[in-house]
């Protein structure tokens, strides 16, 4: 069960790179900046995996969908909820069938489904995050207006409010512009959203300067997981008083994805510390 982003990390889903990570013929029709290195993948991968488990998170790690290097990043098939998993709709067409396969995952491991997202209606994992009553939704080149009323729909029925935020190509994701980093506290680029926006939560801001500058993992008792060339972020949070694991995931960051792009969190549990 997962009402929130903020509070502590018990359970995550992730694919580790084996093969389909790095048989890209089209970089252009899967959104991959270049190949990555597949020894520095899996080794930067296994690190991530590693720090969610020391933290006491148990991880799933299920294999990759074959045909779709993009399964590595787990975050945008499904979104989980206090009453399961809402299965999703990829806005990238060389993603579908994603959202099948990280269905059955789900349920395999004894989730229940909450919902689905129909054509035509768009919306992938990095546009929402979840937030106690509040569940903040992007509009994107991923996430179209049917898929959020479809969404919003959904969780309205949870009692979330909805808050909505226009993002601007060529910003992929609203996950790359702000994160929930504890119950009522966000952190977040500037210039993205309109002034009370965030009303009732606690900001932490910082200048944009690359598509993770926003996009952090919340481990949960003021612990984050950053990616090592977002060192803006890392200094803002380290003096925020934030505990930050700095993880290279320069593999990742080629195919244009960000700490919490690779993890489905499915289950979180109120932070009490």
């Amino acid at each position: 069960m997962l009402s929130s982003e903020g509070d502590r990390l018990t359970r995550v889903v992730v694919c580790s790179p084996g093969k389909e990570y790095f048989k890209v013929d089209n970089l252009a029709a899967h959104n991959i900046d270049e190949k990555a290195d597949p020894e520095k993948a899996k080794e930067q991968h296994d690190r991530l995996k590693a720090v969610m488990k020391d933290y006491g998170a148990g991880v799933i790690d299920i294999d990759e969908l074959s045909g779709h290097p993009n399964s590595v990043f787990t975050r945008d098939a499904a979104l989980c909820t206090p009453q399961g998993y809402i299965q999703l709709r990829m806005g990238l067409e060389s993603r579908r069938r994603e959202e099948e396969w990280l269905a059955q995952a789900l349920e395999k491991h004894g989730e229940p489904k909450a919902g689905q997202i129909q054509a035509p209606g768009t919306v992938e994992g990095g546009d929402v995050i979840l937030a106690g009553q509040v569940a903040f939704i992007g509009h994107s080149q991923r996430t179209n207006m049917e898929g959020i009323r479809q969404l919003s729909s959904l969780l309205i029925n949870m009692g979330y409010e909805i808050r909505t935020a226009s993002i601007p190509p060529p910003h992929l994701h609203l996950g790359g512009v702000m994160s929930l980093i504890g119950t009522r506290e966000i952190f977040c680029c500037t210039g993205f959203f309109e002034e009370n926006f965030f009303e009732g939560f606690d900001r932490l801001e910082i200048d944009y300067e690359m598509f993770v500058s926003g996009n952090v993992v919340c481990l949960g008792y003021g612990e984050l997981i950053a990616e090592a060339s977002n060192t803006a972020a890392v200094q803002a949070l380290e003096e925020g008083g934030f505990r930050v694991h700095v993880l290279d995931l320069s593999e990742f960051v080629k195919g244009q994805g960000g700490p919490s792009c690779l993890i489905m969190p499915l289950e979180r549990v109120i932070d009490r510390a």
